[in-house]
């Protein structure tokens, strides 16, 4: 891991987080759970994001507590055998990282900090999310729900009030050492695929793309992959989040490529569609009404529009070009999102997809992706361009410009 972010920094952001919070009630935030993938193995584990924006620390289960001018972290409970087989907790490491100097073990810990939350009528915390988010079928982790439930056998009438709007706008505003992160993980991606592109001739199959992402990001220097990485051919293309990247590369046909390196933890989030061979005519012109889209959604983009707007105009736009094409007859959201699903932006930092405001205006500092599609299952195109993009005080500054986006 690249060490461009200092405790000083995590420090700073706790500070700025009790700024923002004027109650007096103790803010009590805890790192992620291990969530299980076999018998007696975990899933590689992916820290809260909000947790490690305020201590650094890419460890399971741990507690931080800030209450007034004085702040701690409580150890979890652990096993020997999770010692031996996945590493000791080390309160000295733990310290060195964060800059918060008091390390409890869980015992000594709990005991301080019930002794506090019992007489309490609030505690500030990120409220739980749902068990189970149906739009996208995907089960949530429960350590905030596990927390809030300790916190309640200990004071039954406590209320819990929810600090996730504060970390958010926190959050959005990338400050010199986050930018300094993301661009290295933007121009390590970059490279990668530069790279791989001038390869792409002599490969045969998307997994061999895949195989080179991961080393090229991890030969210059990132962390590895931000997400699962999406290398789909013709068809392939056409699932938004396709992660098989197991099929053969066929003449004739569009490689889209959506990854992302990643650095301290920072994301990169850039898409290119490469041709095999030569493209197409109908290719080309898809691809052609794509760029289109991606450059109007770039001269859109500015501080004090948001990004819901933004999206809005994005999205009539788009609605012309696919009209264009002959995909749709009435430029109307219901047509247009047959064949552009998805959103143009989204935040990016900690997480891919970070957390932040979409109806707030944006302002410096704040970086998101520009990244308009069109996906035609039926004739196997699918194309998307994707950019990094930083909000500055005079315009854009596009992150990722250096990789061209010629077809």
């Amino acid at each position: 891991m690249s060490d461009l972010l200092s405790a000083d920094f995590y420090a700073g952001n706790r500070k700025r987080l009790r700024s923002l919070f004027q109650g007096t009630a103790p803010i009590v935030i805890t790192a992620a759970g291990s969530l299980q993938q076999g018998s007696d193995y975990a899933y590689s584990f992916h820290q809260d994001g909000s947790f490690l924006y305020l201590t650094g620390l890419n460890n399971a289960e741990l507690v931080l507590v800030i209450d007034r001018d004085r702040e701690y972290l409580i150890l979890p409970e652990r096993s020997h055998v999770s010692d031996v087989f996945d590493g000791s907790y080390e309160a000295e490491s733990f310290a060195k990282i964060s800059g918060i100097s008091e390390v409890l073990d869980y015992k000594v810990g709990w005991k301080k900090l019930a002794t506090r939350l019992k007489r309490s009528k609030h505690v500030a915390t990120l409220a739980p999310p749902a068990p189970y988010v149906d739009v996208l079928n995907l089960y949530t982790n429960p350590a905030r729900a596990v927390l809030m439930e300790k916190i309640k056998t200990l004071n039954p009438d406590i209320e819990p009030l929810d600090l996730r709007q504060h970390l958010a706008v926190m959050r959005m505003i990338k400050q010199p050492a986050e930018l300094a992160a993301i661009q290295k993980a933007v121009d390590t991606t970059v490279k990668t695929f530069q790279e791989i592109q001038k390869k792409l001739p002599k490969l045969r199959y998307e997994y061999e793309v895949e195989a080179l992402l991961g080393y090229g990001f991890r030969r210059r220097g990132a962390d590895g992959h931000a997400y699962s990485p999406i290398v789909g051919v013709g068809q392939n293309a056409c699932t938004l989040h396709y992660e098989e990247n197991n099929d053969p590369l066929t003449e004739n046909q569009l490689l889209l490529i959506d990854a992302g390196a990643q650095v301290n933890r920072y994301a990169a989030d850039i898409t290119r569609t490469f041709a095999i061979g030569q493209p197409t005519k109908r290719q080309r012109q898809v691809y052609d009404a794509v760029l289109e889209v991606h450059e109007f959604a770039l001269t859109n983009l500015k501080a004090g529009i948001s990004i819901r707007d933004n999206e809005k105009t994005v999205e009539q736009f788009m609605g012309e070009k696919l009209r264009s094409l002959g995909l749709i007859r009435n430029v109307e959201r219901e047509e247009i999102r047959k064949y552009y699903p998805h959103a143009t932006s989204h935040f990016l930092g900690l997480d891919v997809h970070d957390g932040g405001d979409y109806d707030k205006p944006l302002e410096s500092g704040v970086v998101l992706t520009v990244e308009p599609g069109i996906y035609i299952p039926e004739e196997g195109i699918g194309i998307r361009i994707e950019d990094d993009v930083l909000i500055t005080a005079t315009g854009i500054d596009v992150l990722s410009a250096k990789l061209p986006t010629v077809l």
